[in-house]
């Protein structure tokens, strides 16, 4: 049985906690995980780095590597690339003036996986007994997945097993959807385009719903769409994989 740290993030428990259940949901029902939570974990530090307050964001870490290193485990599993490319490799850069906390981010380093490329490359499982989706479905990889994290077949791979599901390509997937945290504050207007093409794109590959790793990318795309009247709808890979799961 293999032990699986869930690391759930700030945003995730704020704004989509169903994700961080789901998530939990999909890996029991994958088999061979026990799964478990440290309710004093909060954030990651990636809000206040991107924002330029890297004080802040390495205290947030400290609380984060303490938080994670002090339980026994195996893996950390996350529903978001963006939060497990921060540990992975902003910490590389946060951590250069806090030598006091290099040697839990190598031991943790290794561990964070986001929950597609655990499902697919540590579990071996491509699909998820009883997931089903009655739909066409477009897949967008967000900036942090697919550069950061080197994501790109494992989510594609899941949703292919999934039944009643149809897998439709996205022209120039590998896109931003315009969100990118400050950016779609600091330049509201190219973010919406940016957000705009994202989706006409996908329903002009027929799609109804749009899949993707990361909540924050989700949300500022359901947010267009709803605003303009698109007739598509958003949804994280963990929230769909556990479309037909029992309670």
């Amino acid at each position: 049985m293999i032990e699986v740290n869930l690391f759930i993030p700030c945003f995730v428990d704020q704004l989509y906690p169903q994700t961080g259940i789901n998530m939990a949901r999909v890996l029991e029902a994958a088999g061979k995980v026990r799964v478990r939570y440290n309710p004093k974990q909060t954030c990651c530090g990636q809000v206040a780095y991107n924002a330029g307050f890297f004080p802040e964001a390495c205290d947030v870490a400290a609380k984060f590597l303490h938080d994670m290193d002090s339980a026994v485990m195996h893996y950390i599993v996350a529903p978001s690339a963006s939060c497990v490319g921060m540990v992975r490799n902003g910490y590389d850069i946060l951590l250069k003036e806090r030598p006091e906390l290099q040697a839990a981010h190598q031991r943790i380093k290794p561990k964070v996986f986001e929950f597609s490329q655990f499902l697919v490359n540590v579990l071996k499982v491509e699909r998820i007994a009883g997931a089903r989706y009655e739909g066409k479905v477009a897949f967008h990889d967000s900036c942090s997945a697919l550069r950061e994290c080197k994501i790109f077949a494992e989510p594609r791979k899941l949703l292919a097993n999934v039944a009643g599901l149809e897998l439709v390509t996205l022209p120039d997937a590998e896109m931003c959807c315009g969100f990118g945290g400050t950016f779609s504050v600091k330049f509201e207007a190219i973010s919406s385009g940016m957000a705009e093409q994202k989706l006409l794109h996908a329903l002009e590959a027929g799609a109804d719903t749009l899949v993707s790793t990361d909540t924050s990318c989700l949300m500022h795309m359901q947010a267009f769409a709803s605003k303009n009247n698109l007739r598509i709808k958003t949804m994280h890979l963990a929230d769909l994989l556990a479309q037909g799961l029992g309670n």
